[in-house]
């Protein structure tokens, strides 16, 4: 990430979070959904427009990119189906009044940039789903494809925490154990990061060390 928290204000944001996660538990927020049966991998938006830093989107995001293709080749043994998301681009779509809110520029002559991080080597058996709006299941047949595998546990990782992987799981929670890997979700400002990801275990899922993922699925 590149808009990083001040050295001097990082140690007292994170225990002022650590504390506001406690009186939330004291309240009954933060329970663990724990894992289900059949899992499945998302792949939230780790195409080369928000991983490669020289793009108006971009931002150092190598960790994640790394810490996800760990997850992918543990579930690519284990037989786990993989699923990536990307931005749907159109000039037929309408726009909305939130696009006013983000202007994401594009060359329309050359999408490349909407392409999948290559260093994640998706295959061609793995379905990427484009999206045209934060959510990978708003406007999407996500639910359909998930359904078709039985799957009850949504391993959601990609980019950025704040926006596309909390909506995400923010639809998937009723319907799926969420489990989110911390180093495999990031965000280009640490703040978001930070604060999204305590909301997200406290009442959409639960964010866990990637290396209890791995170990998860090998044992799938």
């Amino acid at each position: 990430m590149d808009m990083s928290l001040p050295e001097e204000l990082r140690a007292p944001v994170l225990q002022h979070l650590a504390d506001l996660r406690g009186e939330y538990q004291r309240r009954g927020w933060g329970g663990r959904t724990g894992f289900g049966q059949r899992p499945a991998v998302l792949v939230v938006d780790l195409a080369r427009a928000w991983t490669e830093p020289q793009h108006q989107m971009g931002s150092p995001m190598d960790h994640v990119v790394q810490a996800t293709a760990d997850v992918i080749h543990e579930a690519r043994a284990a037989q786990v189906p993989v699923f990536f998301t990307t931005k749907a681009h159109d000039l037929a779509d309408p726009p909305s009044a939130q696009s006013r809110k983000v202007r994401m520029k594009v060359d329309e002559n050359d999408l490349s940039v909407l392409e999948i991080d290559p260093r994640l080597g998706r295959r061609p058996s793995e379905k990427i789903v484009g999206k045209c709006y934060a959510s990978s299941f708003k406007g999407t047949n996500m639910h359909e494809l998930l359904s078709a595998h039985r799957i009850d546990t949504l391993i959601v990782t990609g980019v950025s925490t704040s926006h596309c992987v909390y909506a995400t799981c923010r639809d998937a929670a009723d319907s799926y154990h969420v489990i989110v890997p911390r180093e495999a979700v990031g965000d280009r400002c640490e703040l978001f990061h930070e604060t999204t990801l305590m909301d997200i275990d406290l009442e959409l899922g639960d964010v866990m060390p990637a290396t209890e993922v791995v170990a998860y699925l090998q044992r799938a």
